[in-house]
């Protein structure tokens, strides 16, 4: 495994070839770091599934450098999802489709949908760029973590969790902190209505100004399977409390203006829920980097991506403790 730090335009090709090659490249997005694979060749992608101990009927998301690209990997697709298309691309956003030809089963867990994707990060879309020069057409990409775990927003990140489970040719490209920070707003776009599958930085009443529909939440949640979906995700080691208090010995993380309780180990103070979510998945792994086995969160109020933190908080919590 070898890393490449602010990688030149040179290392970018050579991580392109790499994983035309069959090889696995680990390379940030805005939302998080993603693991990526030749969407089309079933051998690479597999290797993803056995790095992260990723269930093999769990869809993975397609990366692609346009709109233009959707026709290549879905059918039928319908004039909202254009429209969203063509207004929040590049951007955390993916689309469940109706898949194509090029979609195989290697890649949707078998189902009928496609799950697509255009980063809005600049080595990212370079990337993608030289790996359709040397006739690829899409990166396989879950996040680069183990799965369940906490997804991965820098590359110390990465290799903490997969280092050890890479090969000598796979490679990871490291541009620091990711700019967001949690993973892409999921809709499902099969049917008459959108429905939103996991929250993200592209909210409902984003979705419903874009296209003039009303959005779903979770319609076909039983019906279409997507990244993030279990009740119990996001996870670190340590157990996660939910509530605005924490005892001597604990981690805590909460926006900058609630005090920090004596003998609690403060991990992050944000001061606006855009940098809350940014630091978010780091702040919990520094508890466990720390070893301790609790971290409370005191959960952000309000829309947008505080309603998104809360969610993720959740399901990193669940089956915890709540106070």
């Amino acid at each position: 495994m070898k890393v490449f730090s602010n990688p030149t335009q040179n290392e970018i090709k050579f991580a392109a070839k790499a994983l035309k090659d069959g090889n696995l490249v680990a390379f940030p997005t805005e939302t998080v770091y993603g693991l990526g694979a030749d969407a089309e060749n079933e051998k690479a992608v597999s290797r993803i599934y056995s790095v992260k101990g990723r269930p093999a009927d769990h869809p993975l998301i397609v990366h692609i450098s346009s709109v233009n690209q959707m026709s290549k990997w879905a059918i039928g697709i319908p004039d909202y999802a254009t429209k969203l298309a063509r207004e929040f691309w590049p951007g955390p956003m993916t689309l469940i489709l109706e898949r194509g030809g090029l979609a195989k089963d290697f890649i949707t867990g078998g189902q009928k949908s496609i799950g697509l994707r255009v980063p809005n990060q600049p080595l990212a879309y370079s990337l993608l760029i030289e790996f359709e020069l040397l006739g690829g057409k899409g990166l396989a990409a879950p996040s680069a973590n183990k799965f369940g775990a906490v997804s991965p927003t820098n590359c110390e990140a990465v290799v903490e969790e997969l280092g050890i489970s890479l090969d000598y040719d796979d490679l990871i490209l490291n541009a620091g902190q990711c700019e967001i920070g949690l993973e892409s707003t999921i809709i499902d776009c099969t049917s008459n209505h959108p429905s939103i599958l996991r929250s993200g930085a592209i909210t409902e009443s984003m979705i419903r100004n874009a296209t003039g529909i009303s959005v779903c939440f979770d319609c076909n949640k039983h019906k279409v399977k997507v990244s993030g979906q279990y009740v119990s995700h996001y996870s670190p080691r340590a157990k996660v409390i939910v509530g605005k208090f924490a005892l001597p010995g604990q981690g805590f993380i909460a926006l900058n203006s609630v005090p920090t309780p004596v003998g609690v180990i403060r991990l992050a103070a944000p001061e606006t829920i855009e940098e809350f979510a940014k630091i978010f998945y780091k702040s919990l792994r520094a508890a466990d980097q720390l070893g301790l086995k609790h971290v409370a969160v005191c959960q952000p109020e309000g829309d947008g991506l505080a309603n998104v933190i809360r969610e993720r908080l959740s399901k990193a919590a669940f089956g915890r403790e709540l106070l």
